[in-house]
């Protein structure tokens, strides 16, 4: 082909793709202005003239668990200093719009958010169980600064008049409503976890057949509060399942959720195929079809079930449940300490504390938040029994006031040396074994030591609750 035919024919290529070019940033630019007072992020309405939106400035300071700071701005092009005055990782992110990078606590970050038309934005943090623990708040974007002809910085500086995010409460305001909160307790909130699952058949070999349905449900997990949660047979934790070694055992799993699930049987002994592992060991289980777990009971276990496939959704919103295989593995006549455990020692409650810190359900004890969390009653000398299991995404060191816990297993296995502790760390997956003497009379607080996870500044929340000791 002569070089000037080709020149040409490069000159209409040029030209076609000048004109996609165009097309797309029109077809872009039309996609990125909201209608106005939406809830997603779009672009304002320019400045006077073509100077084109206002840059704006402001600051929002974010901590356990609260949004604070500049919480209304004027139309434009707006960029936050956010600054993390917390000792937890947040971010912080605009429903439907953009999200800032993640911030260590003590760190400050430029979030650029992009041209805002006036309106309201929800905005949140975005780190699990963060948003459902308080960190949501609206911003308010009003008509362009009166005055500005130009395209200047209108910087809105933050409001401190308060305290470490607590809305500018007083202290007398703050006392009162602490107070007030811990004298709710205990609420009474809709719905309860952990019964005990019956078996809905014993077949003549001794075979127990059990139902377990997982879908999602309504469940008030404070008083007044309701989540959308995701449920076994319709509570949060799922039923607690109790066997014995040697017991033939069948599960037939329903599952109405939109998505497909399994069950792992975490800590307890199963053949490969019954592992709970969709696609490794299963197919998953569709919405609407029931599949059949069938293994036998083979060793004492403290274990606990729950969906693997889509567990970052379906386990932190609440598919989860304690699962035991015989009697705890209690030190019964031996000495530790100093302090002898009776031979005949006969234990007056058994109860397992499951420990959520994310999804929907965010930081709870057994699916409640304080004060909806259950009050453990006892008599004076009595010997109890807690099986702690964390289903969270984080390590909560659980604090029992004056009464002593001696850990004397680990995920179900004897300990050889049980100890006492008044706070014991418990990470993700992990479930530890506690026997606790009530030999003290009070109301005793029992509580999650990571303060911020059960105490905002508008009273005691989350993961407390208390053991009540009464006179013999």
């Amino acid at each position: 082909m002569p070089s000037s035919a080709k020149t040409f024919d490069r000159f209409l290529v040029l030209l076609a793709v000048l004109g996609v070019l165009t097309v797309g940033l029109a077809l872009v630019a039309a996609l990125r202005a909201p209608a106005e007072g939406s809830d997603g992020v779009g672009t304002a309405a320019a400045g006077a003239g073509d100077q084109g939106p206002q840059a704006v400035t402001a600051t929002i300071e974010l901590s356990e668990f609260a949004i604070d700071g500049t919480l209304e701005v004027p139309a434009g092009d707006l960029t936050i200093e956010l600054v993390n005055a917390g000792t937890m990782i947040h971010n912080l992110a605009f429903e439907d719009g953009p999200v800032s990078e993640d911030i260590a606590g003590g760190e400050t970050t430029t979030f650029h958010v992009g041209e805002l038309a006036p309106g309201t934005y929800t905005i949140f943090c975005a780190i699990a169980g963060h948003r459902e623990a308080g960190m949501e708040a609206t911003l308010v974007v009003t008509e362009s600064a009166s005055g500005s002809t130009s395209g200047g910085d209108v910087v809105a500086a933050a409001d401190h008049s308060g305290h470490g995010g607590d809305g500018g409460l007083t202290a007398e305001e703050m006392d009162q409503m602490m107070i007030d909160s811990m004298l709710a307790f205990p609420a009474e909130t809709e719905g309860r976890g952990n019964q005990l699952l019956e078996p809905t058949e014993i077949r003549e070999d001794g075979t127990k057949v059990y139902d377990i349905t997982a879908s999602i449900i309504d469940w008030e997990v404070s008083p007044g509060q309701f989540i959308e949660g995701w449920a076994y047979n319709e509570q949060i934790p799922g039923p607690w399942i109790r066997a014995e070694v040697g017991d033939k055992l069948e599960f037939n799993v329903t599952n109405e959720t939109p998505m497909g699930t399994d069950v792992h049987w975490h800590g307890i002994r199963v053949p490969f195929e019954m592992d709970g592992v969709a696609p490794f060991t299963q197919d998953p289980i569709r919405t609407g079809d029931t599949f059949t777990y069938t293994f036998e009971a083979v060793e004492p276990a403290i274990g606990m079930y729950h969906a693997h496939m889509h567990g970052q959704t379906s386990v932190v919103n609440g598919m989860f449940g304690p699962f035991q295989i015989d009697e705890a593995p209690i030190p019964y006549g031996r000495t530790v300490g100093g302090v002898e455990i009776p031979e005949d020692l006969e234990i007056a409650a058994e109860f397992p504390m499951v420990l959520n810190d994310a999804g929907t359900v965010g930081l709870t004890l057994n699916g409640k938040s304080f004060p909806a969390t259950e009050p453990y009653f006892f008599t004076e000398g009595d010997w109890f029994v807690v099986h702690y299991y964390n289903e969270g995404l984080q390590v909560h060191p659980m604090h029992l006031h004056k009464l002593d816990q001696l850990i004397f297993a680990k995920d179900g296995f004897p300990l050889d040396s049980p100890y006492w502790a008044d706070t014991i760390n418990i990470a993700p997956g992990e479930r530890y074994s506690a026997l606790v003497h009530a030999n003290q009379v009070g109301t005793w607080m029992w509580h999650c030591h990571i303060l911020t996870h059960v105490e905002k500044s508008d009273g005691m929340y989350g993961m407390a609750t208390a053991v009540i000791v009464d006179p013999a």
